[in-house]
Parts: structure tokens; C-alpha cells; sequence
């Protein structure tokens, strides 16, 4: 049997995070997602292929123009298997009109290798996620948390922004890009990672905005490090 390539680890970062506020950031993180959580068709399965392809899809992609996509490819290619049989033009076609061209190929790419080394189920290991080309850190811990309920970190553009402004303030998101991630695994409530993770990611998409945050409604603002200085 083939054995998983090994992972590069990230490399070792201090932080230490204030308990009263990840506290408080925890508890009206979650009280904001019951109230105003997406209904999205990923969120109704536990199924590690539907979560994959949904994460793949997403990257670069606005959520509306996903949906519909969402629900045509995997009607066309409903299992890990059935992709990896596939010819990976037909799959390119099968994407259109996505964009980001090489997301079909890597995806295909990744199902051929699960399909020979995994027997055409995902493993939810990390480092055995992590050796299959083309699924990175985010990915890996999208999968393990989405599919698996385990309580892994993600750390996304939306979910980089909301802790950076919130608990850092300062400095440049891309240098402290460590440092986030450490942050996020110790902000993950335990038990609670699939519902954290998604609240984290729909409060950096609907409140914490890149541009035009709301600040003035945000729960987060009586602590937050950037408030009330406007986020650039």
C-alpha cells in the first residue's frame, strides 16, 4: 500500500489569546449565526465528496453563482468514483461556466487518487488529506470539520479578515497569516467546530465585509481591536 506523502507542518507560533474575550467572541459568534446562518445545500449533507466539491467550487467563486452548478455537477457526477471515471475535458465542460479553469482538472485529479490509494472514500486524517494534490490546509480542515465533525481550524479570506480586525488590529494580515490559524483552532468552542467554522465564514461575508463592514451593528464591536476605526 501506498503511503501518504508527508505534510509540510506550519511552523511554530506564540500567541495568547484574552479568555474573556474569546469568550464573549465565541458566545455572540454562535447566538449570530442562529439568528442569521445561510441556508446553503452544502450544509445538508455530511458527505466528505459533496463538501469537497463545494469547497473547490467556492474558491474564487461568489456563493449564488455556485448553487445551481452545485446541484448539475454532482447530478452528473454523484460519487468520487464516478468523477475519477470521467475523461477530464468532459469534467472542464461539465464546470463551465465557473471559471478558474484549473479547479475541474484538480478535482478530477484528486478523485483518481483517492480512488486508487483510498478506495474511493476521503480519508479525514489530515495528513492523508494533505498529500492529495491539489487539497491544501484550508481544504483539509473544510472536510474534517463539514464531513467529520471534528474540530478543525480554517482559515479563509472571510474568516482571515474577521479575526485579524477583530484581535490583532494592527500590522498586515499576509504577515500574520500564522498567527491567525493558531488563533483559530483556539477560538473553536470544543464540540462546536462545524457550527463556529460556518458562522466565522458568514460573519466575515455579510458583516465583516471587506469593503463597508457594519461596524455600527456588528456584536463584536465593544471589543473589537479595529472598532471603531474603519477597516481598510
Amino acid at each position: 500500500m501506498t503511503r501518504p506523502a508527508k505534510t509540510k507542518r506550519p511552523r511554530s507560533v506564540r500567541f495568547t489569546l484574552d479568555q474573556q474575550m474569546k469568550r464573549r467572541f465565541q458566545i455572540r459568534l454562535l447566538k449570530w449565526y442562529d439568528d442569521h446562518g445561510r441556508d446553503l445545500p452544502w450544509r445538508r449533507t455530511l458527505d466528505p465528496y459533496k463538501i469537497l466539491v463545494s469547497e473547490v467550487m467556492l474558491q474564487q467563486t461568489q456563493v449564488e453563482r455556485v448553487i445551481p452548478k452545485y446541484h448539475e455537477f454532482l447530478g452528473k457526477y454523484p460519487t468520487l468514483k464516478d468523477l475519477a471515471a470521467s475523461e477530464p475535458d468532459d469534467v472542464r465542460e461539465a464546470w463551465y461556466p465557473l471559471g478558474y479553469n484549473i479547479r475541474p482538472y484538480r478535482l478530477h485529479s484528486i478523485a483518481c487518487e483517492t480512488v486508487t490509494q483510498y478506495g474511493g472514500t476521503l480519508p479525514r486524517e489530515d495528513e492523508q488529506l494533505q498529500s492529495l494534490k491539489g487539497i491544501g490546509r484550508y481544504t483539509a480542515g473544510a472536510v474534517r470539520t463539514f464531513a467529520f465533525n471534528e474540530d478543525a481550524p480554517i482559515v479563509d479570506t472571510n474568516v482571515m479578515r474577521v479575526l485579524h480586525r477583530v484581535f490583532l488590529g494592527k500590522g498586515d494580515p499576509r504577515k500574520q497569516k500564522s498567527t491567525v490559524w493558531v488563533m483559530a483552532e483556539a477560538l473553536i468552542p470544543k464540540g462546536k467546530g462545524y457550527d463556529f467554522n460556518q458562522a466565522l465564514m458568514d460573519f466575515g461575508a455579510s458583516v465583516c465585509t471587506a469593503r463597508k463592514p457594519a461596524c455600527p451593528s456588528c456584536p463584536m464591536k465593544t471589543f473589537c481591536r479595529t472598532y471603531p476605526v474603519e477597516p481598510h
